[in-house]
């Protein structure tokens, strides 16, 4: 399952891809991680599919990534008489903590951390930006506001306050046990929603204790404001626009998209560019022009993935859309200017040795005209920093742990796969020359560049550079 593409394709599972055979058409078609979102289904729903997807990854023989993603904390207000109201422009609405059913003068907000976080002025957006309304004045249990734009509501309808920073954590009581859960299936990426602050990478990072890794999730306007701290704390980024074009001025969605994908290429950790690219495909079996491009300006901004959330969970096109996808980026990455891209973003290694290796191999291979960098790593370092050097080669990674090849299939450029354990130098070079060949990357009379650490097996340890020749 050699993939013709550098940037992967990140697909969720729902009820319209559950089955055995939905999953494994969605992985030959090109999907290289899977999404379970934690928002909708039930446990034993989402076991189903995990198992699905490692029975998967013993018939093509290759790691198959998995990204639980957490609900986290939903704001909503209460219910309305009748289940509805309608708001006019220039009314005044009350917002309160009276869990009476609600009118068209006021209705229930039981978030008093909300309450807390308002000032005069802020703005508060109700049924994801749908509802405008300014605060006028507030206390710890209520709020006046005016009616910016109005419009029918009706009952538990989300709330977001963009301005504010709420004393909000990322992780409600059913988050936690839904971590459990997925921490004792196994999964490796858990996407952390709600990220406002440094604080909750830390917290997330203690309840996974390194049993899985930690992607934040930006969808808050306050992370941005951390942005380099909570790049440089997580192990990936996912762009969630849906909530960020909620939150703050939509236009500035492609400004910010294009922020956090620098800052992740710097710090060489994988981004997912995420949210409605593809979703006429939900009903459509083509995407209009403008998705295409959206899908495509991802990939010349540097993304390593972009994911498919209701194309591939509930819609009528799920395998059309990633073959879609697929053609998208295969095309771009074919384009002359996105290697120029990929040329003028890159930054000079790091003054260690790790970096001064990583970087010599992207430019041995360039040289020599090598087919692949190999990679030997026991977590994933010496693969990511490979990948952040975004060679023009493949990057073939081995390791001897299954998790950390599953782990790596989110990552730009990289073939990752599990392989025995290594303990001698010559065994490195025999082992890379076999798998190159086998895996597809490689033929008689070709060159491979091999990068690893010794002694094998230690963490960072990114010291080796070697030539071979395939034989």
């Amino acid at each position: 399952m050699k993939r013709n593409r550098n940037a992967k394709i990140v697909a969720t599972l729902g009820p319209a891809t559950s089955s055995a055979t939905n999953i494994s058409e969605l992985f030959e078609a090109g999907v290289d991680v899977f999404r379970m979102n934690f928002s909708h289904g039930s446990h034993e729903e989402h076991r189903s599919r995990y198992e699905i997807i490692r029975n998967l990854e013993k018939t093509f023989n290759r790691g198959v990534g998995v990204l639980l993603d957490l609900q986290g904390p939903k704001l909503r207000v209460g219910k309305f008489f009748g289940g509805k109201a309608v708001l006019k422009k220039g009314q005044r609405f009350r917002l309160d903590m009276n869990s009476a059913p609600g009118d068209a003068e006021r209705i229930e907000l039981p978030h008093s951390e909300i309450f807390s976080a308002l000032k005069t002025n802020m703005t508060i957006l109700l049924d994801d930006g749908r509802i405008n309304l300014k605060v006028l004045n507030s206390d710890e249990i209520s709020a006046e506001t005016e009616v910016v734009v109005g419009g029918k509501i009706s009952d538990h309808k989300g709330v977001n306050v963009p301005s504010a920073l709420l004393d909000v954590g990322p992780f409600t009581e059913k988050d936690r046990e839904d971590l459990i859960f997925g921490l004792d299936l196994g999964v490796e990426w858990i996407g952390l929603s709600f990220v406002q602050r440094v604080e909750d990478i830390i917290e997330a990072q203690k309840l996974c204790a390194g049993r899985a890794a930690i992607m934040a999730k930006l969808e808050k306007p306050a992370a941005i404001n951390q942005l380099e701290s909570i790049v440089d704390l997580c192990d990936a980024i996912m762009v969630a626009r849906g909530d960020l074009g909620v939150e703050m001025d939509i236009e500035g969605v492609p400004v910010i998209q294009r922020q956090i994908i620098q800052s992740c290429r710097k710090a060489g950790k994988p981004v997912i560019v995420a949210t409605q690219m593809l979703e006429s495909m939900v009903n459509k079996p083509t995407p209009t022009r403008a998705e295409a491009s959206d899908v495509a300006t991802a990939i010349y901004n540097g993304a390593d993935a972009v994911m498919l959330s209701a194309e591939s969970a509930i819609g009528e096109y799920p395998v059309e859309s990633v073959r879609m996808m697929d053609r998208i980026i295969c095309r771009v990455e074919q384009d002359p200017q996105f290697w120029t891209a990929r040329e003028n973003e890159r930054r000079d290694p790091e003054n260690t040795a790790s970096d001064a290796i990583t970087a010599a191999a992207r430019q041995v291979a360039e040289t020599i005209s090598a087919v692949a960098v190999v990679t030997f790593s026991s977590t994933g370092s010496t693969t990511l920093r490979a990948a952040r050097e975004r060679p023009y080669v493949p990057i073939l990674g081995l390791t001897p742990r299954s998790d950390t090849a599953r782990k790596m299939s989110l990552t730009w450029g990289v073939h990752s796969v599990q392989t025995e354990d290594i303990h001698a130098f010559r065994e490195m070079v025999t082992k890379a020359i076999a798998m190159s060949k086998e895996e597809g990357f490689a033929k008689a009379g070709d060159s491979i560049v091999i990068t690893a650490g010794v002694p094998f097996g230690t963490p960072g340890a990114t010291n080796i550079l070697r030539i071979a020749w395939v034989e």
